[in-house]
């Protein structure tokens, strides 16, 4: 079966080169316990793949003979623009990955759609200086999940593509998003990804919803990664459990995988130490 790649080195060679194409794939977990950093690292290899082997393989390794990384990776973001989320890359990984990655890798900034019907001031969100494009965008009154559907349908197809994240959606647009919206986009989204083929990623906080309605995101994605921290007696790890992954989580059991460590080098997050349930 066709894989692409998570970027995640050795998370990679676990699952036989990364996630099988057309997956819609949660990554949720609690602030700062590595979904995001998992996101980051994600899009970044595969945009370096491109970008520069030698770079790639210093980083990463050698792909996987069943790993097809995509031709482009779209990066999605309801309220932070590209310079934030640059930032944020540099603070993953080393700067040499992100001076090859940042400009290849596509970004797409929502937040005026996200902010267009809030009591936000306008200059907040646009800017200072607004371009011809700004302007109208801040004059039309398309949904931000309108705006994110029309984007989906022309760049997913065959693509990888980061949401960060579904849970800034809850109550986006002056409270027009509830979370029935949510849950069932990410329901849909789901069902889209397996035409487009590809790999999505979509970050969920966990801090900003209970577990009723986490469920229904894990129910509605093809499978997902739960981050979060865990103490032993005077440190604290990031691990990450596989909750559901169908055509995957069954390799994991026959291994007797399921739980991760996770640590954040150079080359971004990847898996450390495995453990085992007993």
């Amino acid at each position: 079966m066709a894989r692409m790649p998570f970027g995640v080195a050795q998370l990679d060679s676990v699952l036989g080169g990364g996630a099988p194409e057309g997956n819609a794939v949660l990554v949720a977990g609690e602030s700062g316990a590595g979904a995001r950093e998992f996101a980051y690292t994600s899009a970044a290899m595969n945009t370096l793949a491109n970008a520069d082997s030698e770079l790639f393989d210093l980083y990463y390794g050698e792909l996987d003979g069943d790993a097809t990384v995509p031709e482009e990776v779209h990066y999605i973001s309801f309220t932070a623009g590209e310079d934030y989320v640059e930032r944020e890359l540099r603070y993953t990984m080393a700067d040499e990955i992100v001076d090859a990655v940042v400009e290849p890798m596509r970004f797409a900034d929502f937040t005026p759609e996200y902010f267009q019907l809030s009591a936000i001031p306008r200059e907040w969100y646009m800017g200072e200086t607004t371009s011809l494009r700004d302007l109208g965008r801040g004059a039309n009154r398309d949904g931000v999940l309108t705006a994110l559907g029309e984007y989906l349908t022309d760049h997913a197809a065959g693509n990888l593509v980061v949401v960060d994240s579904i849970t800034d959606l809850i109550g986006a647009a002056g409270g027009e998003v509830a979370w029935d919206d949510v849950a069932t986009l990410v329901r849909g989204l789901g069902k889209a990804a397996h035409s487009w083929g590809g790999l999505l990623l979509v970050l969920a906080n966990t801090d900003a919803i209970d577990d009723r309605q986490l469920g229904q995101l894990v129910d509605g994605s093809g499978g997902s990664f739960q981050f979060s921290w865990e103490t032993g007696g005077s440190k604290r790890a990031r691990t990450m459990v596989v909750r559901e992954f169908r055509g995957v989580l069954s390799q994991l059991e026959s291994e007797n995988i399921v739980r991760f460590e996770t640590e954040i080098h150079d080359g971004g997050l990847d898996i450390s130490d495995v453990r085992k349930i007993r």
